[in-house]
């Protein structure tokens, strides 16, 4: 006879125990990877939302709002220099203190496992959206001998998709040290890769990315700053749109 053994929850390392019910036999839920206890901290941003940056219009945020944007939004597109760059954004998670620590963990502390976590809500969100490339935001050649992978790309791997490495990073300053309008007053840190062999084609990259919807993925959704300056570099190189795809909305 064998015993099968709970697998354990890649955050708490609880034994999973099944919800054995007819849907579940037939939906293989033994695949789970984390507890009905961690799953029900992961809150869902539901409707309404900002039409740009999917901020969830609830009670606590009506104050951040005017219209159908909010205020955030509404000063990116009243500048100039940013009107237009970067088309909308899906987050799937509130940044609530559970997300917080799971990312911390995932991004932070190089659990690279936890990517499995969000892989099927991101196999979902990537079917409601449409775009012709794919891009991870990258790190700094440095950030990334440091933390051994790249998270963005990490939870496109993980759910099953391959992505476009067209952008290179300049090394600076860890982002979390900094307060929001230092964020946005960044200098560029983007640029765009040279040739992209990476993408197995030999054009040459800005080819690739001229007139292309662009889907950009990262963890989270803070100021929205760092997906500007990337969506800014793409849209000079000849993209026609860019969207974005985050974990959480911080």
């Amino acid at each position: 006879m064998f015993l099968f053994k709970n697998p354990l929850c890649l955050y708490c390392f609880q034994p999973i125990i099944p919800n054995y019910t007819w849907k579940t036999v037939f939906l293989a839920q033994l695949n789970r990877s984390i507890c009905s206890h961690c799953e029900k901290q992961l809150i869902k941003i539901t409707e309404p939302t900002c039409r740009i940056c999917h901020r969830p219009k609830n009670e606590l945020n009506q104050q951040f709002f005017k219209g159908e944007l909010c205020l955030d939004c509404i000063r990116w597109e009243d500048a100039p220099k940013w009107k237009g760059t970067l088309t909308k954004n899906i987050s799937i998670y509130v940044y609530n203190d559970f997300m917080a620590e799971l990312i911390a963990k995932f991004k932070y502390r190089g659990d690279y496992a936890l990517a499995k976590v969000f892989a099927e809500d991101i196999r979902q969100a990537l079917q409601i959206l449409t775009f012709d490339l794919i891009v991870p935001i990258p790190l700094s050649e440095v950030r990334l001998y440091e933390r051994g992978f790249n998270q963005a790309e990490a939870l496109l791997l993980e759910a099953g998709v391959t992505p476009s490495h067209i952008l290179k990073r300049t090394h600076t300053e860890k982002q979390s040290k900094k307060n929001r309008q230092e964020r946005i007053h960044l200098p560029q840190v983007f640029q765009i890769q040279p040739n992209s062999n990476q993408m197995e084609t030999s054009q040459p990259t800005t080819n690739v990315i001229k007139n292309k919807h662009i889907l950009l993925v990262d963890d989270i959704y803070t100021t929205g700053s760092t997906l500007r300056h990337a969506a800014q570099v793409l849209k000079q190189a000849g993209a026609k749109s860019i969207q974005s795809l985050t974990l959480a909305r911080g």
